[in-house]
């Protein structure tokens, strides 16, 4: 089977202020602020941000959610590295309204945290 490949992320250059966040269990690099969409949302830990794009993740079983904002079918998300659940993505919005959310991932500010 051999060793994982996991992506490394790096910050822009430049004034943006940008940051790398990562697993808060071991520091996997998941995203950067570059890919967040929105930071309006809930998860089961608090707060939560609608990322365009994370690395370093498998997804679970696709599944359908009743949640504040209507059903939707999702995935949990887990670090690659250490399996700890840090969100889940949307892979189906039954409501019209929901559709911008397909195909993105949320990830809970309580389970990630600023590596670089």
């Amino acid at each position: 089977m051999g060793l994982q490949h996991r992506d490394y992320l790096a910050v822009p250059a430049g004034p943006s202020n940008g940051k790398v966040f990562g697993c808060r269990r071991c520091r996997t690099h998941l995203s950067t602020t570059d890919q967040i969409e929105s930071k309006n949302f809930n998860g089961q830990h608090g707060r939560a941000y609608l990322f365009t794009t994370v690395v370093n993740v498998t997804c679970g079983p696709a599944e359908d959610r009743p949640m504040t904002t209507g059903l939707h079918t999702v995935r949990d998300v887990m670090c690659a590295k250490c399996g700890e659940t840090v969100g889940w993505k949307y892979d189906f919005a039954y409501e019209a309204a929901q559709k911008y959310k397909e195909n993105k991932f949320i990830l809970e500010k309580a389970l990630f945290t600023e590596v670089q």
